[in-house]
């Protein structure tokens, strides 16, 4: 299955209480990467066909308008969703069905600011 995803930002504000919320929500490491005029917090990539990364810089700024991206929520996305608020962020819609009977979505603020999306088929 091909993905439409390439690539995906996350901007953050503060970059370690970002790199904190996702790498604790996702119970992931996230490798902190510092580089001129930029830090940034790379996704593990193993196994995965699309390269995400959180991004502290001049030009980045959150928000809860505009595009929504769905992480995996793995098997139940309530799992990781019970961890957000716990985390410094807030859930904006619990666990719902999607109409077309493809799974389950919710929608959370992240510890920046930014709304994003979980996906699991459970």
């Amino acid at each position: 299955m091909k993905s439409f995803v390439s690539i995906f930002e996350i901007p953050a504000v503060d970059i370690t209480r970002a790199v904190n919320f996702y790498g604790s929500i996702l119970d992931i490491k996230i490798e902190l990467v510092d580089i001129p005029d930029m830090k940034m917090g790379l996704f593990p990539i193993e196994n995965h066909t699309t390269f995400g990364v959180i991004i502290e810089g001049d030009e980045q700024t959150p928000s809860a308008q505009g595009v929504t991206v769905y992480l995996n929520g793995g098997n139940d996305l309530q799992i990781v969703l019970d961890r957000v608020e716990k985390n410094g962020g807030k859930i904006v819609a619990s666990k719902a069905p999607l109409a077309d009977e493809s799974g389950f979505f919710a929608l959370f603020i992240d510890s920046e600011g930014n709304r994003l999306g979980l996906h699991s088929k459970n």
